[in-house]
This record gives C-alpha cells, sequence and structure tokens, in this order.
C-alpha cells in the first residue's frame, strides 16, 4: 500500500487492493521544498507520525493534541483567520537527501501533515500553507487505513 498525491489534479490517492482517490487542497504556493515557502514539497515521503486516533470527526489539533474542541460554525466565526488542522494528521517526512530530507528543505522539520481541515473549505483547489488538506471523513477514513511508514510520493 503506498499513496501518491497529485498537486495539479488535486488528488490523493491510496494504492492498494482496493485503491480508492480523494479531493485534497495543496498549497496556494504551489510546489515547493524550501523552509517558509508555504509550498508542498515534491518526492518521496512516509508517513512518520499519526496523530488524532479515536477522537471526533472534526476535533481540534492545536500542536499535534486535541485542544478539547470539535469545529463547528461558532468555532469557525470565532476565529475566522484560523488555519483549522482538524480530525487526523499523518506527519510526513522527506526520504531525499537536500531535496525534502535535511537543511532547510525538511519536510518532517516544516511540519507537512495530511490533516483535516473544515467542510466549508474548497477541495480540489490549492489553498493550504503547504499541507494537504482533506474532507474530515475522507482523512478520517484514510487514516484508519494508513499505518506509520506508508510510503507517500507527491508529485506536480
Amino acid at each position: 500500500m503506498d499513496i501518491i498525491i497529485n498537486l495539479s489534479g488535486q488528488w490523493l490517492e491510496l494504492r492498494g487492493p482496493q485503491p480508492v482517490r480523494y479531493p485534497v487542497s495543496t498549497a496556494r504556493n504551489g510546489a515547493g521544498q524550501v523552509m517558509g515557502s508555504e509550498a508542498t514539497p515534491l518526492g518521496r515521503h512516509l508517513v512518520r507520525a499519526r496523530f488524532g486516533a479515536g477522537l471526533p470527526q472534526g476535533a481540534v489539533l492545536t500542536g499535534r493534541k486535541f485542544s478539547g474542541e470539535t469545529h463547528g460554525p461558532a468555532l469557525s466565526a470565532a476565529h475566522p483567520d484560523l488555519d483549522w488542522v482538524l480530525s487526523r494528521i499523518l506527519w510526513l517526512g522527506g526520504m531525499e537527501p537536500e531535496h525534502n530530507q535535511g537543511g532547510n528543505v525538511d519536510s518532517f522539520r516544516r511540519f507537512i501533515y495530511i490533516h483535516g481541515t473544515p467542510d466549508s473549505e474548497p477541495m480540489g483547489v490549492p489553498a493550504s500553507h503547504g499541507c494537504i488538506r482533506m474532507r474530515n471523513a475522507d482523512v478520517v477514513q484514510l487514516f484508519d487505513q494508513v499505518p506509520v511508514g506508508t510510503a507517500v510520493t507527491i508529485t506536480e
């Protein structure tokens, strides 16, 4: 089993015995490796860590910890400019030295996640700050199938 993320098509595909494709939203700044670029890094990665197992769909994750809140209209209205990380996190680590691993191009140190986002946020269009955003129901479904060590390839 592995994951392919395609930036131009704005989709993520879990490849395995029963492949499934999900719409995503990647970086509004396009593809890029460098720390602070707010771009989505290309190349070979793996899932280095997972957070949110067993939490309710829409759980607010701050610093990879459950805040105790579940996202909804009132919370969204109270924090309209927040880049929400919801439901689950699959934290990616680069596998290619000097491309997406190490130095100022390290995907893990850049906190590149696959994570849930409010359902009001657009899918299929670049809008994130570098991460791969998914619908909450989709990221929960993906999370339940993907162990640490799963290969992830991000392509243009």
